[in-house]
This record gives structure tokens, sequence and C-alpha cells, in this order.
């Protein structure tokens, strides 16, 4: 996983030796420079940015007043040769403060601050298991763990999800080639369900966050047989 990243320096030299640092470290991606804030300003809402390197000490409109202006902010490591904007820096919620020159070992400690901040907001995402499907006319990401149960809708199916309900045109039997084999059974003709959201089951129903599901008969021993291996 790399955090996509873009360079807003009036210094072309200190340009090149953030772009560098940028390029030689696993978890960044270098998606754009800008020599000023109007340029960047509107890079920024064209572009999927996690993380801006960004130089304070800029003409006509600085850094801090670029923070100012932005709806969404990225994570920020501000970049200075001066002290005295160390305590300014941190209240504008930025992720760290770098000062010139730059050396290796803080740029990778600034970066780390900043990696470790996008997985507790993001969590693992990057790493889930996840499919796209077609739903009201858009593609949808969904993401196998975050299915609860699959339910027959005539032509149509519904996943019921962590996030919300999604209907998707689409027949159980073939929906079910989607799904990751060990995980989820079809406990009836209608359901499919998540073998690790059930809560308990009886030889009628299964219960998933206080829903009961029917199960048929003929997978009751199915089903025992699998949940023994959770």
């Amino acid at each position: 996983m790399q955090l996509k990243s873009i360079i807003i320096d009036d210094s072309t030299m200190q340009r090149l030796a953030v772009a560098k640092l940028i390029k030689n470290h696993p978890h960044l991606a270098l998606i754009a420079e800008y020599a000023n804030a109007m340029e960047a300003s509107k890079g920024i809402k064209e572009l999927e940015v996690d993380l801006i390197f960004l130089d304070i000490e800029m003409p006509i409109i600085n850094g801090f007043d670029l923070l100012e202006s932005l709806n969404k902010k990225p994570q920020i490591i501000l970049i200075t040769g001066k002290k005295e904007y160390a305590f300014k820096a941190f209240e504008y919620g930025v992720t760290d403060y770098l000062q010139k020159p730059i050396t290796q070992s803080r740029f990778n400690a600034s970066v780390e601050r900043a990696f470790n901040n996008y997985k507790l907001i993001h969590g693992d995402e990057e790493d889930k298991e996840f499919f796209f499907v077609k739903s009201n006319l858009k593609k949808r990401k969904v993401f196998v763990d975050d299915i609860e149960w699959i339910e027959a809708l005539g032509d149509y199916i519904k996943l019921i999800t962590k996030s919300g309900n999604v209907i998707v045109l689409s027949t159980m039997k073939a929906f079910e080639k989607k799904l990751p084999e060990g995980k989820f059974l079809r406990i009836h003709k209608s359901y499919i369900v998540n073998l690790e959201k059930i809560e308990r089951f009886n030889s009628k129903m299964v219960e998933v966050h206080g829903m009961e599901l029917p199960i048929s008969r003929h997978k009751r021993p199915r089903l025992e047989n699998m949940l023994k291996n959770f």
C-alpha cells in the first residue's frame, strides 16, 4: 500500500530533493508537483491525494493560506526553514513538521506517522477481498467480509452488508460462484449466509444480527460440518 503524495514548493531544488525522498520510500507514490499554491489548489480538487508535502514560505499564497482554503484536507507534512513556525503548524492539525534541510531519518519518521494514521482511518481495506457489482446502473465495491447474508428477490438478489443493502441483477446460483469457497453457504433456496456472521442456529433457522433466516432441512448437516472449521 502506498500513500498518493504531492509536493507544493516554489523552490525547484527543494521539490527535487523531496521528490527523491518520496520515490525512494516504499510507502509513498508521487503523483504531482506544484510550484505554487494556486496551481496546487486546482490540482487537489481533481486528484485523489493522501498526503501533501507543503512548503510554508511561498509567495502570494503561503502554506498556511492554502491550508485554510482547503475544504477537504489530506494529511499534511509541512516543510519550512524557520523553527518559529513549528507551534503554529500544529494548530492546523498537520501530521508532522519538517525543518530544512530534511534528513532521511526525520523524513522516514514523518512518513511512518502518516502511514500509521492512514491505517487507523481506513483499517486494512487495501488487503480485504472484494469484488464489484452493478447496482442502480453504477459499479459498487463490495468487501466480502462485510456481507452478512444474501437474499433472493425474483430476478434480483439483495446483499445485506455492514454499510447497507445492495440490490443486484443476478441469480443466486450465478452470484454464489463469486463467493469464496468455505466462507458462505446457501442454507435455503432464497438465502446464502456468511458463516462467520452466524450467532446461533437450530434445525429451522440461523440467526444473524438478530434476524432469523430459514434453513432447509437437508442443509443443516453441511452447516454443522462447516461451522466446526471456524
